[in-house]
């Protein structure tokens, strides 16, 4: 053996592993079969509800012709509404709150008539602050109140939180014709101080 052999055999042995090196090959065919999947899921998938006809769309010209109708005036407190006056509906209050919503019936005077909260209606811990509880006990409070002889109401809604629209709906879901709805939320100009800032 000469000393070229020998070389050239302790060269390849340095540079050529004993192991093959092995190739990774690179396939486009998995990832648009992925894509071409997800657009059949899609297209399978049933349209997206836009909800009620008229429920999400507001026309505005007809909301501007009017606006007269939607303001209080001097003549609103003797208006009649199914024969009795304003001043004289009972007044369905709503107070609303991230934990909770409290529904309440008074007479014109002010006296309790009915009172629920999603509390009462059964939701318990978190559930109570849904949308869904506060209009569950909506439906519930109007139809006692259609017991009672009350079909016409004004509406106060006081607080913040998930149920004030829902509680609404409830009501006009439950049978009531709302007259007047009346935002009643306390906003403070000279609120408490706050905490100081924590020290980290």
């Amino acid at each position: 053996m000469s000393l070229k052999t020998v070389f050239l055999s302790a060269l390849r042995s340095i540079t050529m592993p004993a192991v093959p090196l092995q190739t990774s090959r690179i396939h486009t065919s998995a990832c648009w079969r992925k894509a071409e999947d997800r657009k059949e899921m899609l297209a399978s998938l049933p349209a997206k509800d836009e909800g009620t006809v008229g429920e999400k769309t507001v026309d505005i010209d007809t909301l501007i012709n009017r606006k007269a109708k939607f303001f209080p005036d001097a003549s609103t407190a003797t208006t009649l509404f199914n024969g009795t006056p304003f001043n004289e509906l009972p007044i369905c209050n709503i107070r609303v709150s991230p934990n909770n919503t409290i529904i309440s019936v008074t007479d014109h005077k002010g006296v309790l008539r009915l009172i629920r909260s999603c509390g009462i209606e059964g939701f318990k811990n978190t559930r109570k602050g849904t949308n869904i509880a506060a209009q569950a006990t909506a439906v519930t409070i109007s139809g006692k109140a259609i017991e009672l002889g009350w079909k016409t109401v004004r509406v106060k809604v006081r607080g913040l939180g998930p149920g004030r629209m829902s509680a609404i709906k409830g009501l006009q879901m439950g049978g009531l014709n709302i007259v007047s709805i009346t935002d009643n939320t306390h906003v403070s100009f000279n609120p408490p101080r706050p905490r100081k800032q924590r020290s980290l």
